[in-house]
Parts: C-alpha cells; sequence; structure tokens
C-alpha cells in the first residue's frame, strides 16, 4: 500500500514570482488624501484686506520687494526672503530691513496694511522705515474693479 503524506515533489509550493501592489496602491491612495487634505491648510501668511487703488503694478522682471505687513490689530510681519510673513517686533523692524537691504541693495521695500488698521500706524511704519535710510517705501493696493 503507498501512504502519501503530502510531502512529496509534486504538492510543493512554488515561491509567487509576482509582487502584490495592492497594499501600495492603498497607501499610495491614503497619501493622496491626506496630502489633498491639509495643502489648503498649509497657505502662509497673514489676512489683511487691502484698500483698492488705482495704481500701476509692479513689474515682474524687477527683484521681488521687501513686504512690511500690518494687520488690522496693529501687528508687524516682515516678508524679507520672498517665503513667509515673519512676526517682527516694532523695534527690531528697521534694523531687519536694512540688513535685508544690504544683501539686495535696490529692492523695493513695499507696505501692505489692513484697510482697518489705524492711518497713523501706516504712516510711523513708512517714517520709521525713510527715517532709518530705506530709499523708497511703497504702498501696497488691491486693484480697482469695474
Amino acid at each position: 500500500m503507498n501512504v502519501s503524506t503530502g510531502a512529496g515533489r509534486g504538492n510543493r509550493r512554488r515561491p509567487m514570482a509576482e509582487i502584490n501592489v495592492v497594499p501600495y496602491i492603498d497607501v499610495s491612495l491614503v497619501l493622496l488624501i491626506i496630502f489633498m487634505v491639509t495643502a489648503p491648510m498649509l497657505q502662509s501668511g497673514v489676512d489683511v484686506d487691502l484698500p483698492k487703488a488705482e495704481a500701476r503694478p509692479i513689474d515682474p522682471n524687477q527683484d521681488k520687494p521687501i513686504i512690511v505687513t500690518i494687520d488690522k490689530d496693529g501687528q508687524l510681519y516682515l516678508d524679507a526672503t520672498n517665503q513667509e510673513d515673519v512676526p517682527v517686533d516694532p523695534a527690531a523692524l528697521t534694523e531687519k530691513v536694512t540688513r535685508a537691504l544690504a544683501e539686495k541693495p535696490g529692492t523695493a521695500v513695499l507696505i501692505r496694511g489692513d484697510r482697518a488698521v489705524d492711518y497713523g500706524r501706516v504712516i510711523t511704519v513708512m517714517a520709521a522705515l525713510k527715517n532709518s535710510g530705506v530709499p523708497q517705501v511703497g504702498l501696497m493696493t488691491n486693484p480697482v474693479e469695474d
């Protein structure tokens, strides 16, 4: 009598030559959804409601300006690297702007003041920048809609 124990050559499992990609697709889909949900939350900058005025736009061929932002609460922010607005102490503002101008001479300095901020606050920042040696200080506005 011939009894088969199952350990014979014919019942042996062969290694699979295929890669199961279903888990990779699942992980990729989950990562895609996570990035789609979090990307809008990563917007940097300060929310400022600019006044509207007719003015000529900045020439896109010139260097990116140094932007001093004043939000509706009067808090100052500085964007000297064109990356993001960094909160800055009013006493240190002129020093940081002059340092940024020393690295990139001839760069325009613009003030982006919220519509609700006190006019005197904008003028004070503008005068402080002019007194520290900034050659030209401009004001940012939104274009007038027709």
